[in-house]
């Protein structure tokens, strides 16, 4: 017997099964129906659904996914409202996934937070991100999960809509996650011998408890840009660049190395970081590469 459709949000995906949780706070498991998958819409977690729960251990069936704010194709997420960049002192920040995370959240329309976390191992990195990224769209908020510091701030952030967890192993996102929404994810430990963390989260899964909505996922430092992209876009997404767009003497301009680029101008003149100007033209690089390649 299949009861009366319901609203709600899936929270897991596994092995062809998925749980949605009604609005009453319920989790039921369900399958996607056939018509999705010759539409080529594959149901991701984040999504808002309407669905059919089964009745006893009968599972029930998605009938509709209702339409995406926005979707990652890895790890397959939809509707976040917020990324959260973790990073800390240690491990070392690679500042080119920062990038290349902030990158991604703005080419999807979400709002991109920057979390520096253990400041009692060494408050001035802090102070460094704020500086480097003062221009980059991106508020950062300081906190140690060790010592409660920022954490309050964190918890606000964390309620306003979905929000994911991302950045390297060992920074302490499931720590920060356990302190502040009372879970009680695994918790990663840095390895002394290689100085990287232990990824501890195998699937994807949308943590809800008490207003929280958070993502908790693996795959985020092998995040890469979701498809070949026309190289000239990239800069679109440096919020940094765009005061000084129109006084570039080539339109379009790749702030590369081109004569009267006003971007590499305001960098020369210390208005622009020239370490994240040179993180552009990495990827910017790999950008060209990948967009020579697109039909091989």
């Amino acid at each position: 017997m299949i009861l009366q459709e319901r609203a709600g949000v899936i929270v897991k995906a596994m092995g062809g099964l998925y749980y949605a949780r009604d609005e009453a706070g319920d989790v039921h498991v369900v399958r996607a129906k056939g018509v999705f998958r010759r539409k080529g819409i594959t149901p991701l977690v984040g999504d808002a659904v309407r669905f059919a729960p089964g009745s006893g251990e009968e599972h029930g069936w998605i009938e509709q996914v209702l339409p995406r704010e926005n979707e990652l194709v890895r790890p397959p997420v939809a509707n976040i409202r917020h990324l959260f960049i973790v990073l800390a002192p240690e491990p070392e920040p690679d500042r080119l996934l920062i990038d290349t995370l902030l990158v991604t959240a703005h080419m999807q329309r979400i709002s991109p937070v920057l979390v520096v976390n253990k400041r009692e191992l060494d408050p001035s990195l802090a102070v460094e991100i704020r500086e480097e990224y003062a221009r980059a769209d991106a508020p950062v908020l300081e906190v140690s999960a060790q010592t409660g510091y920022g954490l309050d701030q964190l918890a606000a952030a964390l309620k306003d809509g979905i929000g994911c967890m991302t950045g390297q192993s060992g920074v302490g996102k499931s720590t920060l996650l356990n302190k502040v929404t009372g879970l009680t994810l695994e918790a990663g430990d840095i390895s002394s011998k290689i100085g990287r963390g232990k990824n501890t989260t195998h699937h994807t899964e949308l943590l809800v408890k008490d207003g929280y909505q958070v993502l908790d996922t693996a795959g985020f430092s092998l995040l890469e840009l979701l498809e070949p992209m026309n190289p000239v876009l990239l800069k679109a997404y440096y919020p940094d660049f765009a005061p000084y767009e129109d006084d570039c003497h080539f339109q379009p301009c790749y702030h590369f190395s081109e004569p009267g680029c006003a971007v590499l101008t305001a960098a020369a003149r210390g208005e622009l970081s020239k370490a994240r100007l040179e993180r552009y033209h990495q990827l910017l690089d790999k950008v060209k590469q990948t967009w020579r390649n697109r039909y091989e």
